[in-house]
């Protein structure tokens, strides 16, 4: 008799996702994911219940993002669906491994315009294009088969996000034969006369530089090696951050959004772009003025002829490919001016901040040297964030988060629940602003029920200040940008967590240090007019 006889397709798709490593999935239980929790109920995987499918979502987005292991979201069809798809497009713009699995009508009333219980006339077409693959599965045996190619995607491609629907009526059939995961394929490799021409290109160039994104995070000491060899600065998108340590003598951090580093760019005779899209999102310039040659190594084909064409490009695997540039540089003589340059460049930098990044840059001061060295940082849309790209310090890869491609409100809180349940024994903290904040405020509740000993930094200047600033440099009068704040210390203290506001940088460094030894979460309040931010 088959193992799984007995099972219906709920139960049997949660045992399927254990056999793919799955141990966490993120959700609200519905009317049409009740098979669904009967198999949750029959594995080992944990159910974690956000208080709304967004933030469920932005947890498996924050697991993924944090780990690299694919998130899982389990919500219902209809609202279950586009209540996530914000953190769906997030996952999307970042290349984030999140699989989002849903309930759909019953199958005999798709397209009938019937007007069942959380119908969407064709759901995977509202998810198809902020996905690498929307399927719905008609028949018991589609899922073992949809499951293993979303699998399969996050493995050998651009891990983007996949969406899986299973009609109610389909969840609750039998399953009649065993389901498997399936072999998954490796990334795809470079040719040896690609590498051999990038390492000639490399070794003959007088000013070499590096870009890095967050496709190269695998590769971090093959990088760090052909930085040293070559004497490369090193210039990281936001995902890209940490991939070369920011304390490296030849790291500019996240420095594409400063104009410091945009002209010093220009400077590069040849430029090696590792996983990444240069994109405008990390420079806030539409196009980066790069006049050297390109080498773009990315496992996305589409990104070798876009704004940037590749005048030697690369489709495969970063980490493998680095490793075999830098075997073939081992004769390259480093250039030795560099490290005096970034040196000058990020000394200029701090010389030029504006009088709110000098205030952020002084509360980073204090973050940085009580935060362990490991510490996640997941940040929100906000400005004390924007200047932590270039300005807090991160060790490694994975470290540093914000999703500066979507941009989306209100992702670091439930971000960092993900990021917390993927790797408990890390420290995670939150960095948000007043504004972005609110959006998903309620996960408050589920993180504090999970007693997650998570700081949250959050720093309130009254309003949308970005936009602010942005309407005031165009001569347009504010709209919408000011408006009251609830009592945030009372706020979250009624949503069972601990809570201050701080007046001071012992106050700070003191409530950081006790939030990482409590029982719940730790909400921790900056005032950006505040005396002491003043220097």
């Amino acid at each position: 008799m088959s193992k799984q006889q007995n099972l219906c397709v709920g139960e049997a798709t949660m045992k399927l996702l254990e056999q793919y490593g799955v141990d966490t999935v993120f959700g609200i239980p519905g009317v049409h994911t009740l098979d669904f929790c009967r198999g949750l109920n029959r594995s080992k995987i944990r159910h974690v219940r956000a208080r709304n499918e967004q933030g469920a979502g932005f947890m498996a987005d924050g697991y993924a993002r944090a780990s690299g292991r694919p998130g899982v979201a389990l919500v219902i069809s209809g609202p279950g669906v586009t209540n996530a798809l914000t953190a769906v497009g997030q996952a999307y713009a970042d290349s984030i491994p999140l699989l989002l699995l849903s309930a759909d009508a019953a199958s005999y009333t798709l397209g009938k315009g019937w007007g069942c219980l959380h119908e969407v006339p064709r759901l995977t077409d509202t998810t198809a294009p902020l996905t690498a693959m929307a399927a719905t599965a008609m028949a018991p045996d589609d899922v073992p088969e949809l499951i293993g190619k979303a699998f399969s995607i996050f493995a050998s491609e651009r891990p983007r996000p996949v969406h899986i629907a299973i009609p109610l009526d389909v969840l609750a059939m039998p399953v009649n034969s065993d389901w498997h995961a399936v072999t998954l394929p490796e990334r795809s490799v470079a040719s040896s006369k690609n590498i051999e021409v990038a390492c000639q290109m490399l070794s003959q160039a007088k000013q070499p530089m590096i870009c890095v994104g967050g496709g190269a995070w695998r590769a971090s000491a093959e990088i760090t090696r052909i930085a040293e060899q070559l004497g490369a600065a090193v210039i990281g998108s936001t995902a890209g951050k940490g991939i070369i340590d920011d304390g490296h003598p030849l790291s500019l951090s996240a420095g594409t959004v400063r104009g410091e580093v945009q002209e010093y760019l220009k400077q590069a005779d040849v430029v090696l772009a590792i996983g990444t899209e240069l994109s405008e999102v990390d420079s806030f310039v539409e196009t980066l003025e790069i006049n050297g040659r390109i080498i773009r190594v990315d496992i996305d084909g589409r990104k070798m002829n876009d704004l940037y064409p590749a005048d030697l490009p690369i489709i495969a695997d970063a980490a493998s490919t680095a490793a075999e540039i830098a075997d073939g540089l081992t004769n390259a003589k480093a250039r030795e001016e560099t490290a005096g340059e970034v040196a000058a460049i990020r000394s200029a930098i701090l010389n030029n901040l504006s009088g709110s990044e000098a205030k952020h840059c002084i509360a980073l001061d204090v973050l940085r040297r009580v935060l362990p060295a490991d510490t996640v940082v997941m940040g929100d849309i906000c400005q004390i964030v924007y200047t932590g790209a270039f300005a807090f310090d991160v060790p490694a890869p994975r470290l540093w988060h914000y999703p500066a491609g979507y941009c989306t409100l209100g992702c670091a809180l439930p971000d960092a629940i993900g990021a917390k349940l993927a790797m408990p024994d890390t420290p995670v903290v939150t960095f948000a602003g007043d504004g972005g904040f609110m959006f998903t405020v309620q996960e408050l509740v589920t993180a504090a029920e999970l007693k997650l000993p998570i700081p949250i930094i959050l720093w309130n200047n009254e309003g949308l200040k970005q936009i602010q600033d942005d309407m005031k440099l165009r001569d347009i009068p504010l709209v919408g940008v000011g408006g009251i704040n609830p009592d945030f210390v009372a706020l979250a203290q009624s949503c069972h967590c601990h809570a201050l506001r701080v007046d001071s940088a012992d106050a700070l460094a003191s409530a950081v240090r006790d939030a990482f030894a409590a029982d719940r979460p730790t909400l921790i309040e900056i005032n950006e007019s505040d005396g002491w931010l003043n220097g």
